[in-house]
C-alpha cells in the first residue's frame, strides 16, 4: 500500500513538472514581451510623474556622458572614431531614455545593442581593460532599474537572469585576455533590480493605502448618511403613528355619530379602522428594529416630538451654553404639518449646535418666516472670536438638514457670509410636492 502511494505521488509530481515545463515558454513570452507594464501613476497619486521632467533631463545627460565614454572605449588605438561606435552609443543611450515610457521593449533593445557592442569592441580593447566596459554595465543596469520600477519582481528577476546569462556568454568568447568584470556587472545589475523592485513595492503599498483610505472615507460617509436617515425615520414615526391612531379612533367612533347607520357604512368604517391598526402595527415593528440599535432612542422613545412652540426653550439652553442668540418670527403664525414643524425645529437645533462647535464666541440669530405656501428657517452667526477646536469624527449637522429638506421637497442653502460668519437657510413647503 505504501509503495502504491509512493508511486502515485511520484507520478503526480512528474505530471505537474511536465505541465509546468510545457507552460514555461508561454509564461516567459508573457513576462518578457506580451504582458503590459504598470501604468504611469496619474497626477496626485502615489508615485505620480511629477519627477519625470527633472529625472528625464538627468537621465539624458547621464546617458550622453556614458555614450561619450562608450565611443572612446570602442575606438581602436591610433584610429579615428568608427561610425558603428557612434551608432551603438547613441542607440543604447536612446534605449535608456525610452525606458521611462516603454521599459520592457527598451530593455530588449538595450540588451541586443549591448551584445553587439561587446562583440565589436572586444578585439579593440587593451588587455588590461575592463570587459564588459563600465558604460556597458551602467547602461544595462539603468535599463534593468527602469524595468523593475514598472513590472512584477518575478518579471524583473527573469530579465536579470537573461541579461547575466547573455553577458556571461559574451565574456566566455574573447579573442584575448582582459580584466573580466562579470562579478562587478552582476553586482550592479542585481543592485539595480533590487532597488527598482523595492521602489515599486513602496509605490504599490502607498497606492493601496490611498485606495483603502478613500474606500474607508466613502464607507464612513455612507454610514453617516444611513444613521441620519434612521434618526429622521424614528422621529417621523411618531408623527405618522399619531395620524394613524386618530384615523383608527375616528373610524371606530363614526358609526355612533350617525343615526341608524347602514351595514355597508359600518363595514367600510370597520375596514378603515382595521387597515389603520395594521399599518400602525407594521410601523411599530419596522421602527422597533431601528430603535433597538439606538440606546438613546430607547430612552426617549415615548417623549413627544419637539415643535416650534419650544423654540424659546431651545434658544434659552443655547444662551445658557454661552452663545448670544436671538430669535425672531415674521409673518402670520399658522399651524404647520407635523413633519414640517419637526424638521424646522431640528434644523434650528442642528444649526445652533454647529455654531457652538465651530464658531466659539459668535453671536447667532434665528429667523422663522411664515408664508402662504412655505415656512423659511434662517440661522446666521457672526465670525468666531477664536479658532474652533478640532472635532473628531464626521458631523451629522448639515447632512441631517439636507436630508430633512429633501424629504419635504424643499431647498437648503448654506455657506460663509462676507463678514466671516455663516448662514443656513431652509425653505420648507407646506404642501407635499406632486
Amino acid at each position: 500500500m505504501h509503495r502504491l502511494r509512493a508511486m502515485t505521488g511520484a507520478a503526480g509530481a512528474w505530471r505537474r513538472l511536465r505541465e509546468r515545463l510545457r507552460g514555461l515558454p508561454r509564461g516567459l513570452y508573457g513576462d518578457l514581451w506580451a504582458l503590459p507594464v504598470d501604468p504611469v501613476p496619474a497626477a496626485g497619486r502615489p508615485g505620480a510623474p511629477a519627477w519625470r521632467p527633472v529625472f528625464g533631463m538627468l537621465l539624458a545627460l547621464g546617458a550622453g556622458a556614458v555614450a561619450l565614454f562608450h565611443v572612446y572605449d570602442l575606438i581602436p588605438h591610433g584610429a579615428g572614431i568608427p561610425l558603428y561606435a557612434v551608432l551603438l552609443a547613441v542607440g543604447q543611450s536612446a534605449a535608456l531614455i525610452a525606458g521611462m515610457s516603454r521599459p520592457l521593449y527598451a530593455w530588449w533593445v538595450s540588451l541586443a545593442l549591448m551584445l553587439v557592442s561587446l562583440r565589436l569592441a572586444e578585439p579593440a580593447l587593451a588587455h588590461d581593460a575592463l570587459f564588459p566596459t563600465v558604460p556597458e554595465i551602467a547602461l544595462q543596469a539603468g535599463s534593468l532599474f527602469l524595468l523593475a520600477l514598472r513590472v512584477h519582481p518575478r518579471r524583473a528577476a527573469t530579465a536579470l537572469v537573461i541579461a547575466l546569462m547573455a553577458v556571461a556568454f559574451s565574456v566566455s568568447f574573447t579573442t584575448g585576455p582582459h580584466d573580466h568584470a562579470l562579478d562587478r556587472a552582476s553586482l550592479a545589475a542585481v543592485t539595480a533590480v533590487v532597488v527598482g523592485a523595492a521602489l515599486r513595492a513602496l509605490r504599490v503599498a502607498r497606492t493601496e493605502l490611498v485606495e483603502q483610505s478613500e474606500l474607508t472615507a466613502e464607507e464612513r460617509s455612507r454610514r453617516t448618511l444611513l444613521e441620519e436617515r434612521n434618526r429622521i425615520a424614528r422621529e417621523l414615526h411618531d408623527v405618522v403613528a399619531h395620524h394613524m391612531s386618530v384615523i383608527s379612533i375616528q373610524a371606530q367612533v363614526a358609526p355612533h355619530l350617525v343615526e341608524n347607520p347602514s351595514d355597508e357604512l359600518r363595514e367600510n368604517l370597520a375596514g378603515i379602522r382595521e387597515n389603520a391598526v395594521e399599518a400602525l402595527a407594521e410601523l411599530r415593528r419596522v421602527l422597533g428594529v431601528l430603535r433597538s440599535e439606538d440606546a438613546v432612542a430607547d430612552g426617549v422613545r415615548h417623549a413627544p416630538q419637539p415643535t416650534l412652540d419650544r423654540l424659546d426653550e431651545l434658544t434659552g439652553k443655547v444662551r445658557g451654553a454661552g452663545v448670544a442668540v436671538t430669535a425672531e418670527t415674521t409673518g402670520a403664525r399658522q399651524p404647520l404639518p407635523p413633519g414640517v414643524e419637526l424638521s424646522a425645529f431640528r434644523i434650528v437645533q442642528e444649526a445652533l449646535s454647529n455654531v457652538m462647535r465651530h464658531a466659539p464666541g459668535a453671536r447667532a440669530r434665528v429667523e422663522i418666516g411664515y408664508h402662504s405656501a412655505a415656512v423659511t428657517v434662517r440661522i446666521t452667526n457672526t465670525a468666531p472670536e477664536s479658532p474652533p477646536a478640532r472635532s473628531a469624527g464626521v458631523g451629522h449637522g448639515l447632512l441631517g438638514m439636507h436630508e430633512r429638506t429633501a424629504m419635504l421637497g424643499g431647498d437648503l442653502v448654506h455657506g460663509p457670509t462676507p463678514g466671516g460668519g455663516y448662514e443656513v437657510m431652509a425653505t420648507l413647503p407646506l404642501e407635499e410636492p406632486v
